[in-house]
């Protein structure tokens, strides 16, 4: 790829026109794409980035609620898909400013609130996230936020931080889903993300995503979405239901970690081999 100089001091990164990580994947987004982001939950390593690059995921959900990383590790890994054209969305573990700045500046893009249930919570991670005016964000030029260039200009460079700053919903309490209309109707949401997972649970059909009663309320948050412009995304149970999702309007999907890749890989060789031993002869 060309390189591109920068009005400030280094290199455009070439995988991302729109200038950075936030905005490429809001463009792909508005255009229509339907995005496929990959899971890392226990295996925090560049090269897994490599693979999931070569597989054809468009972006790297990083799960950072449930477990913990090396942060050194974790730093390598999202500079890794920023570098590789993956855009870093990732839960923070708790609602605190330093969280959600270590995020971002480490080269997160996407700020996943798990179990958003309030108004003020949204507020509260949008001024986290945001630049004066819009935010009380402390400011941090020349990081990975930026993929570490200089700054001549740090009005425009907040400017731009606030245009790839991407604000992502995690809906999966009954709380939500009756708050849904007023939760959406705020300016500033991105992305909304329904949990199927600890939906099921909080709906009384504990792993089952497509239950009438689990589905339903996630098919009125979809309608919502589409009505105000926000991009809605799940985790399908399957192919056809993702078929299904996408015919409803879903816009992105976060599926598929490593340890699953691993255990279904590992399961299928085994079997296989186990078929062939006892066919010999």
């Amino acid at each position: 790829m060309p390189k591109i100089k920068t009005d400030d001091s280094g290199m455009a990164n070439p995988w991302y026109p729109e200038g950075g990580p936030g905005r490429y994947l809001k463009s792909r987004l508005a255009n229509g794409e339907v995005l496929i982001g990959a899971q890392i939950t226990q295996y925090a390593r560049p090269s897994l980035v490599k693979l999931y690059q070569h597989a054809g995921f468009d972006f790297v959900y990083l799960e950072y609620e449930h477990v913990y990383f090396s942060l050194s590790e974790m730093s390598d890994t999202i500079l890794s898909a920023r570098d590789n054209g993956l855009p870093v969305i990732a839960k923070t573990p708790q609602l605190e400013r330093q969280e959600v700045a270590k995020l971002q500046e480490s080269g997160v893009t996407g700020i996943q609130l798990p179990r958003t249930e309030t108004i003020d919570q949204i507020k509260t991670l949008q001024d986290y996230m945001k630049y004066l005016p819009n935010g009380s964000r402390a400011v941090a030029p020349g990081w990975a936020n930026s993929d570490f260039q200089r700054s001549n200009n740090w009005q425009k460079w907040m400017d731009d931080q606030d245009q790839e700053s991407t604000l992502v919903l995690h809906f999966e309490t009954r709380t939500a889903y009756e708050n849904a209309e007023d939760l959406l109707s705020l300016d500033g949401i991105d992305m909304v993300y329904c949990g199927p997972g600890d939906s099921s649970v909080e709906l009384g059909h504990p792993g089952d995503y497509d239950h009438p009663d689990v589905k339903g309320p996630m098919e009125h948050v979809l309608d919502i979405c589409k009505d105000r412009g926000i991009y809605f995304g799940t985790t399908p149970s399957g192919s056809d239901a993702a078929a299904e999702w996408i015919e409803k309007g879903a816009s992105f999907f976060e599926m598929g970690d490593e340890m699953g890749f691993i255990r279904e890989g590992a399961d299928r060789l085994i079997s296989d081999i186990q078929t062939a031993i006892e066919n010999k002869g």
